[in-house]
């Protein structure tokens, strides 16, 4: 076994810039987004990554002085420094500074499971060996402990060469002494340290990785004191030069492919060497800096997921938790909805009398506020959905859900990561199309953002309803179920069919590609907090109200526009002239007892997109029935 050594010289920087950066960073489920959440007090502002559909968040560190603010930037969460998918590409890409508008981090958190301690030091490892400035948040030491692992915090630090902090974020404990120790640690100049490695290859894995550093030094002078974390990725994993674009010029290219063949020829496996090394040398750390307390034993989750994951009660459950989630949402929101839809009459009515006729009354009633209001009502059925899945994740169980749901997906050409995002659909195609970027396949993330739309929204059951209650007897089905229930619910299961079909005919012609295999992590069930679960809630829906609002009321007013100009002297005989002209003196006993009430009657295009509000009598019928009469 041979050590790397690749000679740099440490620098200090100073940074000029008052605001200091924060990176949070770690794997999925370690608890990044609750410590996240201490440390910012809840106040975080949630953007998005330029081009991609990744969330950014970032808070302002409590505690911090108003001259000299640190802000914390919660990265998504990733296994390793290798990507699958693109939120870990942003991770990779904010840690190797490839984005420009993100600034390099004066500090790197990285949060670690203690109950997975091995696991999560995999990731933990690759960020220090990029040679940033790294504090360890040893997060859930108290599972850790309940499971019979005593985990020695300061042992850990000294294995690993960099301060290790234990906390239990979700309680709060240890959280105020991890907030001064990045606070004393962001007053200081940043300074990079020296490369160092927690895997040992072979030599001449080692040489080949040397050799590959000197270069990218060369090509990346102010990354060097990354290049021999670079390195080790860029040799042993073979899509990170696919999935870094036009990053890395041929000449590295060139001196990656030359060091693989040269690999290849001495019967050296690129691809695992490094890793099996660095998991062998995690081992070694974690017999050091664990004790067992007592013997191992079955914990709860495991108890729970015997019951949750099974092939019978598991489904059984799964639909009954489905069934009551959807007649909560479709039940509790009626009110709501209804009360927002008259708010919005309301307001249109009282400007229409306060601006009196004209283009801009026409233009802030029917087109404004009335595309404002087709988003609006149906936010109440979105946060009530929001709210549901910030339940299941939180508690743990929106996992066993893919895990059950992959059987299903499976036979589509589908694996269950596809059913989080379908599920979302129900209540809207926008947020259900954003949560696809966890897919890790370009093809199966395209299959499943196509037949999305497919499910049936919310914006579809008021027409459901309208088509229903025309159409279909109030009858019993065997006495006790209602026959329009029962049309209503094969309306949803025909919009889950013909999606899985065309879900199925993709993967077999124009996205044509294998089966994936799904591999996840089952976290450990805990009891949900509910105050993450409320912001989870509020920060999904007002990410729907601005990207969904602002495109659907573009429309409408474009939609008014075209509908409205150019104006001719044939203006005069359109419906809305009849309308005016006649003052609503019509004679027809039939139109004095279907009169609509003033500014009701217009069908808005936020109608024709699938509002809610209840259809009254067209122009278009008023005015052939004027035209009769």
């Amino acid at each position: 076994m041979a050590a790397f050594a690749v000679s740099t010289s440490a620098t200090t920087t100073t940074v000029t810039v008052a605001t200091r950066y924060v990176v949070l960073a770690g794997n999925p489920n370690s608890g990044k987004t609750t410590l996240f959440n201490a440390l910012t007090g809840l106040r975080a502002k949630v953007g998005n990554y330029p081009g991609v559909t990744v969330e950014r968040k970032e808070g302002r560190l409590l505690g911090a002085s108003k001259d000299r603010p640190v802000m914390v930037l919660d990265l998504p969460g990733t296994y390793s420094l290798s990507p699958q998918s693109l939120d870990e590409q942003i991770s990779r890409d904010v840690l190797f500074h490839r984005l420009p508008e993100v600034p390099p981090p004066d500090l790197l958190v990285v949060v670690v499971d203690a109950s997975n301690l091995q696991r999560n030091l995999y990731f933990a490892t690759q960020v220090i060996e990029l040679g940033y400035p790294v504090l360890i948040a040893l997060n859930m030491v108290d599972v850790a402990r309940e499971n019979g692992h005593e985990i020695h915090a300061e042992m850990l630090g000294r294995e690993l060469g960099v301060p290790v902090l234990p906390i239990v974020a979700s309680k709060g404990e240890g959280v105020r002494a991890l907030r001064e120790k990045i606070l004393s640690g962001t007053r200081q100049p940043t300074a990079t340290a020296p490369p160092r490695s927690f895997c040992e290859p072979s030599a001449e894995f080692v040489k080949e990785a040397s050799a590959l550093a000197r270069l990218l030094m060369e090509t990346f002078p102010e990354s060097r004191f990354a290049a021999l974390g670079e390195a080790l990725l860029v040799l042993s994993d073979e899509k990170f030069l696919t999935l870094s674009g036009n990053h890395y010029p041929p000449a590295v290219r060139s001196a990656v492919a030359a060091a693989r063949n040269r690999l290849d020829k001495l019967k050296v496996d690129w691809r695992s060497t490094a890793i099996e090394a660095r998991y062998e040398r995690l081992a070694e750390i974690q017999r050091v800096v664990t004790t067992e307390t007592f013997a191992q034993r079955e914990t709860l989750s495991d108890q729970l997921d015997r019951v949750f994951t099974h092939k019978f009660w598991g489904v059984l459950i799964f639909v009954a938790l489905m069934t009551l989630m959807f007649q909560t949402i479709f039940s509790f929101a009626e009110l709501p909805m209804k009360g927002l839809e008259q708010g919005v009459g309301w307001v249109g009515r009282q400007l229409g009398t306060l601006l009196g006729a004209g283009a801009l009354n026409d233009l802030l009633v029917n087109g404004v506020i009335k595309g404002v209001g087709a988003v609006l009502v149906f936010l109440p059925q979105i946060c009530l959905l929001f709210l549901f899945i910030g339940l299941l994740e939180d508690t743990g169980y929106m996992a066993r859900a893919a895990f059950l749901m992959d059987r299903l997906m499976s036979k589509v050409g589908l694996h269950g990561k596809s059913f989080i995002p379908m599920l979302s659909s129900f209540a809207c195609a926008i947020p259900g199309i954003m949560a696809t970027r966890t897919i890790e396949s370009p093809k199966d993330r395209l299959v499943t953002i196509l037949v999305a739309p497919l499910m049936s929204c919310s914006a579809r059951l008021p027409v459901y309803t309208l088509l229903i209650a025309a159409c279909i007897p109030n009858q019993r089905v065997l006495g006790l179920l209602k026959l329009p229930g029962l049309t209503m619910l094969a309306m949803y299961l025909l919009g889950i069919v013909v999606a899985l079909s065309m879900a199925w005919l993709f993967k077999r012609t124009l996205l044509r590609g294998p089966t994936p295999m799904l591999i996840m992590e089952l976290p450990p069930y805990k009891r949900p907090l509910l105050r993450i679960v409320l912001r989870h809630m509020w920060d999904r829906s007002k990410l729907f109200l601005r990207r969904a609002g602002t495109v659907i009321l573009g429309i409408n007013i474009l939609l008014w526009f075209l509908a409205t100009y150019p104006r001719s002297a044939a203006t005069e005989h359109t419906y809305a002239a009849r309308r005016e002209a006649s003052n609503w003196r019509i004679s027809s006993p039939l139109l004095r007892r279907k009169r609509p009430a003033p500014n009701s009657g217009t069908v808005s295009p936020a109608g024709w997109a699938g509002s809610s509000s209840r259809p009254s009598n067209h122009w278009a019928s008023i005015g052939r029935s004027a035209s009769a009469s």
